[in-house]
């Protein structure tokens, strides 16, 4: 197994991003690894090779792939990971290493120290429990975090709540964790820059009529992600009679222990929802949709509410850490309670009675959009952790 990288150039940093999965690197921090080559770093991406490293490739960002990482819990494989890592990180010789948990975030960070790598960066997206959770949850991802947090240097964290549990509870060193955010591309989700009839042919694809109400959903097909509440909330609606169509932009993941099974497909199928698959033209998606909604049970700093408040939409979310930094409740939005097909459902019925205020949330969203959800923000705060300002 060889990285197929060419020596390192004097002068030049090298900088290698670490993710479990192409996709990752692609989709989520793609415009940072570009920001970051600019500023005249030498940006490699390590992850599972997948569809996604071509995308790569034309950005200009080399990919190593590390095959043995996977989405799956088996230690065996992580072990294995780990020792394929620590072999690579050898030969690459980044003079910093970034870490994107959780995976990555654990095994990467104490690879690096011990390859010796001079800057050890993780971005925590979201810890995998939450203080609300049982013990049994939180003590082996806090023991594991604290243990990692141990070989690394900075701790960049996009959501203040897990900053808290960080130094306060975990007591990891203060001077090492740094509040990050979380941004998306605000000229890419503009609803200004989208063709207006892109919004009827997009809806006549989903067999929508334009006065229908469309409640939009993005996310992979799991319980974690509030599918079946989703579901069982659009039977209450069709039920009803209000009129609304459901439309989930996203895959299905059947190598998941929750992913939806097939009677979850059929019944929603008869209420009207509309499954609409994994998407690349998600601006377009959003400029479709009346209303976002999503019903995670764990978020760290959801993208796709991020991208929804760009795109003026006004959001039903359940009332996580995540987004209640994305959600100003009763300004964009409405938070309603986690794992609650009822509540869900309530959630759309209160915004389709305030439907003459549509206008007034979507000028709030795109604002809140603007001052809290800017990339570029991210970009810099990460620059100055490389910079050790």
């Amino acid at each position: 197994m060889s990285s197929g990288l060419p020596p390192k150039r004097a002068g030049v940093p090298r900088l290698v991003h670490l993710t479990t999965t192409d996709m990752s690197l692609d989709w989520l921090i793609g415009p940072q690894l570009r920001a970051f080559a600019a500023q005249g770093y030498e940006v490699i991406g390590m992850s599972a090779a997948g569809p996604h490293v071509p995308n790569l490739a034309a950005m200009g960002i080399p990919h190593v792939d590390v095959p043995a990482f996977t989405r799956s819990n088996n230690p065996l494989q992580d072990v294995k990971a780990f020792v394929q890592l620590v072999k690579l990180l050898r030969e690459v010789r980044p003079d910093i290493l970034h870490t994107h948990n959780p995976k990555p975030g654990i095994i990467g960070r104490i690879a690096g120290w011990l390859t010796r790598v001079p800057l050890v960066v993780n971005t925590q997206h979201g810890l995998y429990a939450q203080p609300s959770d049982r013990w049994q949850r939180r003590l082996p991802v806090y023991a594991a975090e604290r243990i990692a947090s141990a070989f690394g240097d900075v701790e960049l964290v996009q959501n203040p709540e897990d900053v808290d549990t960080l130094v306060h509870t975990l007591k990891i060193p203060a001077r090492k964790v740094h509040l990050l955010g979380n941004g998306i591309d605000l000229e890419r989700f503009d609803p200004d820059r989208v063709p207006a009839a892109t919004r009827a042919a997009m809806r006549s694809e989903w067999g929508i009529a334009d006065d229908g109400v469309v409640v939009g959903v993005v996310g992979r097909l799991v319980r974690e992600k509030g599918i079946v509440e989703i579901l069982e909330a659009a039977h209450h609606l069709h039920d009803e009679g209000h009129g609304v169509r459901f439309v989930i932009v996203g895959p299905a993941d059947p190598g998941k222990a929750d992913a939806i099974d097939a009677a979850g497909f059929a019944q929603a199928a008869d209420d009207g929802v509309v499954f609409a698959g994994e998407r690349t033209d998600m601006p377009e998606c959003y400029a479709a949709m009346d209303l976002f909604l999503t019903a995670s049970w764990r978020e760290g700093f959801p993208r796709s509410a991020m991208e929804a408040a760009a795109m003026r939409l006004p959001t039903i979310a359940t009332d996580i850490r995540g987004n209640r930094q994305v959600i100003d409740d009763g300004v964009t939005g409405v938070l309603v309670p986690v794992r609650d097909p009822s509540g869900l459902a309530q959630g759309v019925r209160s915004l389709l009675a305030r439907r003459d205020e549509w206008p007034t949330f979507a000028t709030a969203c795109r604002a809140r959009a603007h001052t809290h959800f800017d990339q570029q923000l991210v970009i810099d705060r990460t620059l100055a952790a490389y910079r050790g300002r």
